[in-house]
């Protein structure tokens, strides 16, 4: 059940992603973790969490790309 859990919020992550505004994004990515921290395990918690930083990673360095150009 936590798998699809965990799964269940990479993919919200996933298309807050392609779908919002930067600080738009960060907002639902900590209000993703706030929540994930209640039902998933701790380690679960920590590649969500990972996965978050990651993902956010991506969007700073697009954006940055695109403010170069």
């Amino acid at each position: 059940m936590n798998d699809t859990l965990l799964t269940a919020c990479k993919e919200l992550i996933d298309d807050a992603k392609l779908g919002c505004a930067d600080l738009v994004f960060k907002e639902i990515c900590l209000e993703i973790l706030a929540r994930a921290k209640h039902i998933l395990s701790e380690d679960q918690f920590r590649q969500l969490s990972n996965y978050a930083a990651e993902r956010m990673e991506e969007k700073n360095t697009a954006v940055d790309a695109e403010l170069k150009v």
